[in-house]
């Protein structure tokens, strides 16, 4: 199957991210939301990070006239009829991605693939709940988007090899570096680094270290480009400490507890750079 237009449900970060994304590289995109407002936000999100690309003298003025003139916004899902490939981008809710992906099933025709782009809900459960389980497959975009090379493709128990194939094309078409992964709570990178995240919780609370020294030990000692202290007020608290719930209750291993720092932090509101205040202040 050839992808030519994408239908993406949701505009807000990761639903415009992956629009540009796709509008960049020559696919056509249908980007709904529920409401006018929402829609427009997403795509004057777009055009402004197209600005900065054009300053960065990456794309030219040109570039970016036809990029947003492949994006068709909506607010009615009936305009998802043109697509081969629906992702579905809403909030991080089971209860809300399966309404819409039960709608979406119902509309779309039958050899219509349908994507979930969610960062920890099962994609075997996701797609049971659609009457194609074999056209379903998780892909899971990193942010910023247009930035971030990896997309993890995430097969379900019943995914085929021809979905797949399919979505792997496309990910590599968008100039992206996929990686295929197979179902399992967190998949492959959130798995490994909310936990690191977690303990980093742990050193800050024993007192081994300050913030600033902690987040620099692990830049200048691992080569990571942000600490994770800092990555966690970027990701928000309440995220991290929502993910390693989902861990221990999936896994049932202690090694996945919450540490009691990011669960009284959370509960304080200090959420990150959402709310001015987490580990550091913005």
């Amino acid at each position: 199957m050839t992808i030519q237009t994408v239908g993406i449900i949701g505009a807000g970060t990761m639903g415009n991210g992956i629009a540009q994304a796709c509008a960049v590289s020559g696919i056509n995109v249908v980007m709904v939301d529920i409401s006018d407002a929402a829609v427009q936000k997403g795509l004057a999100t777009v055009a402004g990070s197209l600005d900065r690309l054009i300053k960065k003298e990456k794309i030219s003025a040109a570039d970016k006239d036809a990029a947003l003139a492949r994006i068709k916004t909506s607010t009615s899902y009936d305009d998802l009829k043109a697509a081969q490939l629906v992702i579905e981008a809403a909030t991080e809710n089971y209860e809300l991605k399966l309404k819409i992906l039960k709608q979406v099933d119902a509309l779309v025709a039958p050899e219509v693939l349908i994507a979930s782009n969610t960062s920890s809900i099962s994609i075997t459960k996701l797609a049971a709940a659609t009457s194609r389980a074999d056209r379903f497959i998780g892909m899971h975009f990193f942010n910023p988007v247009p930035m971030m090379a990896l997309v993890e493709i995430i097969r379900g128990l019943q995914t085929s090899d021809a979905t797949h194939d399919a979505v792997k094309a496309l990910a590599e078409a968008l100039g992206k570096s996929p990686i295929t992964v197979k179902n399992a709570p967190g998949f492959v990178v959130n798995r490994i680094l909310v936990p690191m995240i977690n303990e980093a919780f742990f050193v800050l609370a024993e007192g081994l270290a300050t913030p600033e020294d902690i987040d620099a030990g692990m830049k200048l000692g691992c080569n990571q480009p942000i600490g994770p202290l800092a990555l966690a007020d970027m990701i928000g608290l309440d995220v991290c400490l929502a993910v390693m719930d989902v861990y221990l209750t999936e896994f049932g291993d202690s090694k996945y507890r919450p540490c009691p720092l990011l669960k009284e932090m959370v509960a304080a509101g200090r959420l990150g750079r959402k709310t001015g205040q987490g580990v550091y202040s913005y």
